[in-house]
């Protein structure tokens, strides 16, 4: 699962950390593998004309077609750069997202407050996570998939009635 309970700190024995982030389908080295395989098989036709000026015609194309399939993917991954912590000591619950080029937003209440909602309907995304209890209610995990997102509400429910409890 793309999300998971730290070990907790032999100092801070009361304090759980929770991370969480979007799964990646293409990992780094598929992605070297993409456009290796890519390249070789927009290559291949270049074969026939090998010799002839109709190769020097096509070749910036294809050189081009190659580099917009790099940039869209180097895209891709930068705008994916998003990682959630959450850090539950007995006094303060915190989320701290870090998302595309270095957003940061944080979000702070008493964990006694805090409930944790699992949205069936009506969210911007099925099974729709939220925290309540702070200054706003706030999303958990949006970019997870529906069974993650279940199973995180009942995580979440039990680490916070343990810090309750």
């Amino acid at each position: 699962m793309p999300y998971h309970w730290l070990p907790p700190d032999p100092t801070q024995t009361d304090t759980r950390h929770l991370r969480l982030w979007p799964h990646r389908s293409l990992p780094q080295r598929g992605f070297v593998w993409f456009i290796g395989g890519t390249s070789a098989l927009i290559a291949l036709p270049l074969v026939t004309v090998l010799g002839s000026p109709v190769l020097w015609g096509l070749l910036p194309f294809l050189v081009l077609a190659i580099a917009g399939i790099w940039m869209a993917l180097q895209r891709s991954y930068r705008d994916g750069e998003i990682v959630e912590d959450l850090t539950l000591t007995p006094a303060q619950v915190t989320l701290t997202r870090t998302g595309p080029r270095k957003a940061r937003a944080e979000w702070q209440a008493n964990p006694h407050w805090v409930r944790v909602e699992l949205h069936e309907t009506g969210g911007p995304v099925p099974q729709y996570v939220t925290l309540r209890g702070g200054p706003r209610p706030v999303e958990i995990g949006s970019f997870l998939s529906e069974e993650e997102r279940v199973s995180l509400s009942a995580e979440l429910r039990a680490a916070f009635a343990r810090h309750k409890g």
